[in-house]
């Protein structure tokens, strides 16, 4: 019994450890001028590949810190390999997305078709703003749903399912309790909030701070449970 306690507790100190060691990575990448130009320079000439690490190492953390605040323990969630690809993949879209609806509301605005004040900081906040407002109300609540599926999916098959189906995943999921607070609670109330903030930064840290927030929330959650 005893010998399977301090093994427990060697794993949580490892998981631990690999947690920290990512953040402080990435912490110290931004503090060192040296490491963050090329960080800069790298996100530039690959957004797509840099998307894929932060995202997948960013976000993965924030769901071991969320189930650490839940569990009291240090431990990784079901299939973590997989979910380190999806949420990879993740950013890949969410890298895109950022570009499109960024340089969309830029010409809108350059039209005339969306509010366009004199240069200067109330034309970067409406532009922050309506980036943020457009890409969460129109991509967010598709990739909120695509991730709620995977995560079912990934559940049902840490459970014992096999081949847990599509109208399997779909069953299983509150799609009201999605509706009712991920859609109409954390979008207007964090998500658009905090990616405009997000879109006031340069280009190449914005996707960062977008996967870091994924860190932010779900330790809100956790800690609201």
């Amino acid at each position: 019994m005893n010998y399977k306690s301090n093994t427990g507790k060697k794993y949580g100190a490892l998981i631990a450890c690999a947690c920290f060691f990512v953040l402080a990575a990435f912490a110290l990448i931004l503090i060192i001028p040296a490491t963050r130009e090329g960080f800069k320079s790298l996100s530039a000439e690959h957004p797509y590949i840099m998307g894929f690490i932060k995202f997948a190492l960013l976000a993965t953390v924030g769901e071991i810190l969320a189930l650490r605040i839940k569990k009291k323990e240090w431990s990784l969630p079901p299939l973590t390999a997989a979910r380190l690809v999806i949420w990879g993949l993740i950013g890949i879209a969410i890298t895109f997305m950022m570009k499109f609806f960024s340089n969309g509301v830029g010409a809108m605005m350059e039209k005339g078709l969306l509010p366009n004040p004199a240069e200067g900081f109330l034309r970067d906040l409406l532009r922050a703003f309506f980036t943020a407002a457009l890409m969460n109300l129109c991509f967010g609540p598709v990739f909120m749903a695509f991730h709620k599926c995977t995560d079912k999916y990934l559940e049902l098959r840490a459970s014992g399912v096999k081949k847990p189906g599509l109208r399997g995943v779909i069953e299983g999921i509150d799609w009201h309790g999605f509706v009712s607070f991920t859609l109409f609670k954390t979008i207007p109330l964090f998500w658009i909030p905090a990616h405009t903030l997000t879109f006031m930064l340069p280009a190449e840290y914005q996707v960062i701070v977008a996967a870091a927030l994924s860190i932010a929330l779900g330790i809100i959650l956790s800690l609201k449970k």
